[in-house]
């Protein structure tokens, strides 16, 4: 069977713009199947579950080999996540926006639609970042789109709250994707700027009320933004899942404009067989820039410990100078990391400052080995492979530090025994986070969102360890170990096989997405330390080669 898409014209007519086919999986010629489907519409396509969301189930294929695997991966997923294989195949638009229309039914004929919700910030097809309103959208778009959700909506009677997604062009040109016949995960936002409480309006319509309001009733009020925050390794793929046990877990909904939705508490586990999200960070402000202001204080006081966690992504994306004047697409991620998120922005624009909160910390938690008689003290800091040396004093309840020619004070009331240190680092308020320290000077501090490891030693302490042996590091070449927690689904070597370089050697299943784990080198198969089933821990070994 097949569905209509719709591209805007600019008028009030629509024309067919792509087709979605659907599959129902046999026992044969299914590959086949897709191909040869996929050619009618032209690459790339798209292949996602039809019973899916939350981009469980989806691959962007751009030829045969790829639409071949896609199927494969898409399809296991389909059925781990909803317990439905079935897919639909349809033609994939590259760099577009992704925008969203909240709508809202009764049994009695009546439909709203509740503005749009801007949700290009994505990694692998599921959103991360999203908002309400979007900054593209003109009023005469926005209308036109809240027409058509809604107008689809009365077209299959529906009744609840529901969100009708579409792609969003250059040119303000949109093209239907799907509709969520449920509440959606980013909900919070649409609530914040219309006022209205969307589960208590499913409620009402599911009791067979009829709407409470009219379309001339919407309103949109101030800005609202969400962060999705994951355990997951950000600097992996932009987010591989993390497990573990939440040690210290704190919101921030001690701030003005901040909502926290989440079903997790100190001591919860994070496991590999659900979802990653630990909550959905929600702030809302009279406009985009406060609202943008209060998601970087609330998640510079957001505390989680026990599992890695996505708030450095989170913290630079919001700062990032594209998103800030609304130059964004769904491969916003990808044009902005091209070679992955390394967490640098701190680091390139407050060096200075990292290592003098750092010192600062080393100072207090080290009086008693410090000679407070001593007014300066000369020490040693390596941050990122880089060795600086530095000049620290105190004088009363101000720490300073010269480090390559510029001095910066710091100044601070804080309680060590807190898990969040406010200080003041030459008039500027900021917000950080101890999240260990050693004996031996090694610290790790989470400042803007990312965690950075400094090693602080004086300067006796620093000339006896240039002699200490460094531990040679592995090559990686020639074994392959899993970068996440998982199970692995399928091992497709033994040892005495040939592989190539990026050949598929196993299959691993992660909080229902599934993995393909490749050769790094061309070469031959020593040994095999998996088999389909096994669950497997970070960095465990997999496949080693000759």
């Amino acid at each position: 069977s097949s569905l209509t898409g719709f591209q805007k014209t600019g008028s009030s007519s629509f024309r067919p713009h792509f087709q979605y086919l659907f599959y129902q999986r046999s026992l044969q010629g299914k590959s086949e199947l897709l191909s040869n489907s996929s050619l009618l519409l032209g690459y790339p396509v798209m292949i996602k579950a039809s019973a899916g969301g939350g981009g469980k189930g989806m691959r962007i294929a751009w030829d045969d080999e790829e639409t071949r695997d896609g199927f494969r991966f898409s399809s296991q997923e389909a059925a781990s996540s909803f317990g439905d294989d079935r897919l639909l195949i349809e033609k994939f638009i590259d760099n577009p926006r992704h925008i969203e229309i909240q709508v809202l039914g009764d049994k009695h004929g009546n439909a709203v639609w509740l503005n749009e919700r801007e949700c290009s910030i994505q990694r692998r097809n599921q959103k991360v970042v999203e908002e309400a309103p979007s900054i593209f959208l003109d009023s005469k778009t926005r209308r036109a789109m809240g027409e058509q959700a809604v107008a689809l909506a009365k077209a299959v009677k529906y009744s609840s709250a529901g969100t009708v997604e579409f792609l969003v062009d250059s040119k303000k040109n949109f093209y239907f994707l799907e509709m969520n016949t449920r509440l959606q995960v980013e909900h919070p936002v649409t609530e914040c700027i219309t006022g209205l409480d969307l589960v208590q309006e499913m409620i009402r319509v599911a009791k067979g009320y009829p709407l409470r309001h009219k379309q001339a009733d919407i309103p949109i009020n101030g800005w609202a933004v969400e962060c999705r925050v994951y355990a997951e390794d950000p600097y992996k793929s932009f987010g591989l899942p993390s497990i573990g046990r939440l040690s210290q877990y704190q919101e921030p909904i001690h701030l003005p404009g901040v909502r926290v939705d989440s079903g997790i508490q100190p001591g919860s586990d994070i496991s590999i067989y659900y979802d990653p999200m630990i909550s959905k960070l929600i702030t809302y402000g009279s406009d985009r820039t406060e609202a943008l202001k209060r998601m970087e204080d609330a998640l510079d006081n957001y505390i989680i410990r026990g599992v890695t966690h996505n708030i450095a992504l989170l913290r630079e994306v919001i700062i990032n100078s594209r998103f800030i004047e609304g130059d964004i697409n769904t491969k916003f991620l990808s044009d902005v990391y091209p070679d992955g998120f390394k967490g640098l922005y701190a680091l390139k624009y407050f060096t200075n400052t990292i290592k003098l909160l750092t010192l600062f910390l080393f100072f207090y938690f080290r009086v008693p080995i410090i000679k407070p008689q001593m007014a300066n003290w000369e020490l040693s800091v390596k941050l990122h492979d880089e060795v600086h040396t530095v000049i620290a004093s105190n004088s009363g309840p101000t720490f300073s530090v010269e480090v390559d020619g510029s001095k910066l004070n710091v100044t601070s009331t804080w309680n060590l025994a807190s898990p969040l240190l406010s200080v003041n680092v030459d008039g500027i308020q900021r917000t950080i986070q101890c999240l260990s320290r050693e004996a031996g000077g090694n610290m790790s501090i989470q400042f803007l969102g990312t965690v950075y490891q400094v090693h602080v030693l004086t300067k006796l302490a620093a000339e006896l360890n240039k002699f200490m042996l460094e531990k040679v590091a592995e090559d990686t070449s020639s074994v392959l170990r899993s970068p996440m927690p998982g199970v692995v689904v399928a091992v497709s070597v033994k040892p005495g096989d040939m592989v190539a370089e990026g050949q598929e050697i196993c299959v691993i299943e992660a909080m229902k997405m599934q993995n393909s784990m490749t050769a790094g080198k061309t070469g031959k198969v020593k040994s095999v330390h998996c088999k389909a089933g096994d669950t497997v821990g970070e960095g465990d070994l997999l496949v080693e080669l000759e």
